[in-house]
């Protein structure tokens, strides 16, 4: 996929969001960060969720890399 999600995790770790608080705040489930590891699709109201968590808009948390 075209789409990669290191500028969230890299973000997560600046603010010190762990995954274990994104679950335990239900953020998203464990199901969804998976998908975000592996570079799978996510719906956008994951990434309202998360950009609402992290206080940022979505392009700081995604980025378009052609194959």
């Amino acid at each position: 996929m075209p789409i990669s999600f290191t500028k969230l995790f890299e973000r997560m770790k600046s603010e010190g969001l762990t995954t274990y608080k994104i679950r335990q705040e239900r953020i998203v489930n464990e199901g969804t960060l998976q998908r975000l590891r592996l570079g799978e699709s996510v719906s956008t109201e994951t990434i309202g969720k998360l950009c609402n968590a992290l206080n940022c808009q979505p392009g700081d948390l995604i980025e378009y890399v052609p194959d």
